[in-house]
């Protein structure tokens, strides 16, 4: 990919972060635009161990197992051990969890989505690449 793409589409997506942290100020359903992301990420890849979401959010163990507590805490993920390996944990979404993410952050990804595609933003094309970069990432 050309320099100049990779540092417009880089600037889009902290563009997007930032516009989505702004709209969620509020903490629509109660969730920061960071839970919302968290959530949905999950959704897409549950079940799933601490690091693989660590992993797929690009942020830390340790900050992953920040950022789950005060989900844990209000019933929208469940953690439990691995029965295949005890040092690792899983972690799934609750009902509850899928509810507050549907009810608050699915809307503001829709919204995003429709501002993107509205402005011409090759939206299913950028994901399309972004998805076989990925692919072409993942360790074997």
């Amino acid at each position: 990919m050309d320099d100049g793409l990779g540092d417009l589409l880089h600037r889009v997506v902290l563009l997007l972060g930032e516009a989505a942290r702004r709209r969620t100020d509020d903490g629509p359903g109660g969730l920061t635009y960071s839970q919302i992301r968290l959530l949905g990420t999950l959704e897409d890849i549950e079940p799933t161990t601490q690091h693989g979401l660590a992993q797929a959010l690009s942020v830390s163990d340790p900050a992953i197992s920040r950022a789950l507590r005060p989900l844990e805490a209000d019933g929208l993920v469940r953690i439990t051990v691995d029965p295949e390996h005890a040092r690792r944990r899983l972690v799934r979404l609750t009902e509850a969890g899928r509810k507050a993410f549907h009810g608050a952050g699915k809307p503001l990804h829709d919204e995003l989505r429709a501002a993107l595609v509205a402005a011409g933003f090759p939206y299913e094309r950028y994901l399309e690449d972004t998805a076989r970069l990925a692919e072409f990432l993942e360790p074997d």
